[in-house]
């Protein structure tokens, strides 16, 4: 039988070196909400319409401050510079191309399309193995309004992290929010992050609303 422990006293005794180490997300606002950004050598999924702001996002992710190489694996959209072309590339030829610390696919909704739920999901477990080993992150399109609330449920299960981008209608005024539904191993903050969309891209409050 094993003897219980005390929670409390586990939590206290971790040392601070034994603190997860965190990846600047490419946006200030996202980074105070995640106390410093995303948890290294996770899969971040990031979903919301095509006019939600997601693949802003995704690009700010890839090319953020701090001098790190990344990987854009581009299979649905026009093709900028730096960035791959994996239109007509298999899910699991994406392996061997990442090269950095920020790896990008935009969108995994393509890749489930092709390939199905079922390949989509073996490349990410695939994918995880490889983001552990690095200490990477790698960033995931979902798009909404395509995939089946089953396909969406297998997607965020298989995230270690979950961010919404949401746009709504006020009145005269569209409101753009984004919300961080999962974090592994830790508390999703339980507010909602404005943002606007400007020529540099997103630009979210350092002030939060609570839902």
């Amino acid at each position: 039988m094993v003897a219980p422990t005390d929670s409390k006293s586990r939590i206290q005794d971790i040392p601070i070196s034994g603190r997860t180490k965190k990846r600047t997300t490419g946006i200030v606002g996202l980074n105070l909400l995640l106390d410093g950004g995303f948890p290294e050598g996770t899969l971040v999924m990031i979903y919301g319409t095509p006019l939600a702001g997601v693949d802003l996002a995704a690009v700010q992710f890839w090319k953020a401050e701090g001098g790190e190489e990344g990987t854009y694996f581009m299979n649905d959209g026009d093709v900028d510079v730096g960035m791959i072309d994996a239109s007509e590339m298999h899910p699991e030829m994406y392996l061997t191309q990442m090269a950095g610390s920020r790896i990008v696919v935009d969108s995994l909704s393509a890749i489930v399309v092709k390939y199905g739920i079922d390949g989509a999901l073996k490349f990410l477990r695939l994918a995880r193995e490889e983001m552990k080993k690095r200490g990477a992150n790698l960033m995931f399109i979902v798009y909404t309004g395509i995939h089946t609330p089953m396909e969406m449920t297998k997607l965020m299960r298989a995230a270690d992290v979950v961010i919404e981008y949401n746009t709504t209608i006020q009145q005269s005024e569209i409101e753009r929010t984004l919300a961080v539904h999962k974090i592994k191993d830790a508390a999703a903050p339980q507010r909602l992050l404005p943002f606007i969309i400007t020529d540099k891209g997103i630009e979210a409050s350092t002030t939060s609303r609570v839902v």
